[in-house]
């Protein structure tokens, strides 16, 4: 029965889970600008009320994005840290794949869209489909990518795709067609207890990393504009919009 020490904080809930086996403990908190100090506290606190140390965890997974370039870099810096300090193995988890994870266990979706906001007038998003009666990370039909949200285009979608994530109302104009034709849930957004059940598949299949080869996944290139490169994006985005 493996245990597994989860963490996130690539958007602006952070939260950590502790699964051993099919039981769960989490702890979260809002606020973006705190999850550097939020986030040992509620490890500590999950560790005590399971009545653990660290190192009696098999693995620590996290989410390594896309996400917030601070909470992407956060969640790994912190799961390094931890999984050093104890001699533990780390699981990266898109965050992407976990959502769409949280939607095919907690909603039975068959085919899931997962947008996540990205700032700069962008949106991260995938698409994952799932075999009936599977509860895995699905097949990836379009991976990870970084776009405008005029520029997402579901991949062959089935009638019963579920789109969810933030990124649906910051640009809810943009996807108004699929709001019209699929379940909508933006509210559903990662969290640690699906990084954490992804990351037990993961360490099941011996898939897990040396904490020094851990890495944050960043679909942006350029994290800051200058004042010039963001007057020629924004009118760019004003040409593309209908």
């Amino acid at each position: 029965m493996s245990i597994i020490l989860a963490i996130e904080t690539t958007t602006e809930l952070a939260s950590c889970a502790l699964l051993r086996g099919e039981q769960a403990l989490f702890r979260q908190s809002s606020g973006v600008q705190t999850h550097s100090h939020a986030i040992l506290p509620m490890v500590q606190s999950l560790l005590a009320e399971a009545g653990l140390s660290l190192r009696q965890c098999d693995a620590i997974a996290f989410g390594a994005g896309p996400g917030s370039f601070t909470g992407v870099r956060t969640a790994c810096g912190v799961a390094q840290g931890l999984a050093f300090g104890a001699g533990l193995p780390v699981v990266p988890v898109v965050t992407l794949a976990a959502m769409a994870h949280a939607a095919r266990v907690g909603h039975g979706a068959a085919e899931v869209l997962a947008v996540l906001d990205a700032r700069m007038g962008e949106v991260y998003w995938a698409q994952y489909r799932f075999e009936d009666g599977a509860e895995d990370g699905g097949q990836i039909v379009v991976p990870p990518t970084l776009s405008r949200p005029e520029a997402v285009r579901p991949q062959a979608p089935g009638a019963k795709m579920l789109c969810c994530g933030n990124g649906l109302t910051a640009y809810a104009e943009a996807f108004g067609d699929l709001r019209a034709a699929y379940a909508w849930i933006p509210e559903l957004m990662p969290h640690a207890l699906q990084i954490g059940a992804l990351g037990q598949q993961a360490l099941a299949a011996g898939l897990t990393l040396d904490a020094e080869a851990a890495q944050p996944i960043y679909l942006r290139n350029k994290i800051a504009f200058t004042s010039a490169e963001r007057a020629e994006k924004n009118a760019a985005l004003q040409e593309a919009a209908p």
